[in-house]
Order: C-alpha cells, then structure tokens, then sequence
C-alpha cells in the first residue's frame, strides 16, 4: 500500500532548521515494529501538532484506545483503513530523526499517555480494598518477533520476589505460556487478569491501580513509562539499543530504573538485585 502511494522511496523531510514549514500541512504518523516502540515515538504527535500540522495516527486498533489519551487534536485512523490525504507521512521510528534528536533533546512531557476514569473506577471495583502493595509483572513478549527470546523471563524466576511479605503481584500478560500459566496458577498472592485485558486501556488502567510496575522488556514498559508510573525494567546482558549502556536510568522514561543481566542469560542475579530493592522499599511502610 505504502508503494502504490510512492512512499517507499520518499525522502524523510527534518522538521527543524530548514525543512519544510508544517504550518496547514497534513502529517500521517504510520505504525513501524511493535507495540512498544509506537508508544515511546508518539510523543512526537504534539511536536508536530505545535509546528501547526494536522496530525493523522494510524495504529492497531488494541492501541487506538490508548492513544486517543494523548493532548491534542488527531484524526486517529485503524491500521489497513483507507487514507485520508496527507502531505508528509513518517513511519513512527523516524520521527527522532526528522527532529534532529539528541541525548539532550528527547521530549519528556511525561506522562503523555492516561487511563481513562472509567476504566481505572472498574479496575478499582475488580481489585476491591487494597491490604498490600501492588505490584504489576509482565515477564514475556506478546509478539513473535526478533530476539524475543532474549526479553522472555520464565514467571518461575520471579519466585524470590513472590516470597516477600507485604506485597501482592498482578499478571499485566495479554498472554500465558502453558508452563507459566501452571507456575500462576500454583501462587497465592499472584493473580492474572488476562481475560479482562482487551486493549491497551485496560492495561492503562490496570497499571494505574498498581503501586509499582516490574518487566521484561516488553511493551508494558512504554505504557507504564509513558503514564509517569514507576517501573523497573528487566534487561538482558545485550540489551535494546533504546536502554543504552551502563545506565540504571533511562533518558526516554525518567521514571524507569534498569536492572541488567551481569552476564547472559542470568536472571537469578537481576532478581537478587530487584529483591533487595524491594525489601528496602518495604522499610519504608
């Protein structure tokens, strides 16, 4: 589709310095890879909408929800709809460049992205009153894509943490492997919502209802950041371009606090560190 309208081979206009004014253009902003990555670029949409654009977000329905939180005036579109005309279309992960982002410019109006009261007041009636510390997991990819293996956590390694007094954990899957779907089901104080998570609003929601989010490097992560919600972040030893290196802290979510493995394939060692924190944490309540 994207051929047919002569995009393929478009050219990726800046929108600083001496690219083209915006001011009464259409911009479409179109998806690119994952979930995950939509949702740390569309930060960007309010840039462009400031530059005096209209702004057209095409994205997968599960994440139109979502999205639809986002300050500003979109005309949000389902992936695979006709489109409307556009002036410039970016596909998402090029935004950075086409504002020239440095390590020192990357937008952290955070949070940009909200529960909606009417979901958050149904999480609070399916939660009921709250006695302990809750603590949102996500331990595994939802797609199939790259290198997922590296970002999958076997549910069974968080067991340490799980032992701790004083907190309760709740599943933010969309989906459970069998084999981790035995190791919940055998837990007391873990519980799964996968039924009731449809889209990414009810998982905004869920979220919303937690006290802290704990994750793989999955797209929880980008949803928890983007709300402004704390949230440790579970890396493997070769970690995704966007986490850096040797950094505990994260230039695109300044709420995230990285946990890396020392060495591949070491999760033991990351949920030894997560523990400790926890425990700390604890004191303090």
């Amino acid at each position: 589709r994207w051929e047919t309208l002569g995009l393929a081979k478009a050219k990726l206009y800046p929108f600083m310095g001496h690219g083209p004014s915006l001011s009464g253009k259409t911009v479409l902003i179109r998806p690119e890879q994952g979930s995950g990555d939509f949702i740390q670029m569309v930060r960007y949409a309010p840039l462009i909408e400031k530059k005096g654009a209209n702004v057209i977000i095409e994205a997968d329905p599960l994440l139109l929800p979502l999205l639809e939180t986002l300050n500003g005036n979109y005309l949000f579109i389902r992936t695979g709809s006709c489109l409307p005309y556009f002036d410039f279309g970016y596909p998402i992960m090029s935004l950075p460049y086409a504002f020239e982002t440095s390590l020192g410019t990357i937008p952290v109006n955070i949070p940009y992205l909200y529960s909606t009261p009417e979901k958050y007041q149904k999480w609070s009636h399916e939660l009921g009153v709250q006695t302990n510390y809750r603590i949102g997991i996500a331990w595994a990819p939802n797609d199939k894509g790259n290198f997922s293996w590296k970002r999958y956590i076997p549910l069974e390694k968080f067991q340490p943490l799980f032992e701790l007094p004083f907190f309760e954990f709740h599943s933010l899957q969309y989906t459970i492997k069998d084999e981790d779907h035995a190791t919940i089901s055998s837990l007391n104080r873990v519980y799964e919502h996968t039924a009731n998570l449809v889209d990414f609003s009810d998982t905004a929601a869920l979220i919303d209802s937690m006290d802290l989010i704990i994750s793989a490097d999955v797209n929880i992560v980008h949803v928890a950041g983007a709300m402004g919600k704390d949230v440790l972040v579970l890396l493997p030893y070769s970690a995704d371009w966007r986490w850096m290196i040797n950094r505990r802290d994260s230039p695109w979510y300044p709420t995230a606090t990285l946990f890396r493995q020392s060495k591949p394939n070491d999760w033991e060692n990351v949920m030894e560190h997560i523990k400790r924190f926890l425990v700390t944490l604890s004191k303090s309540f």
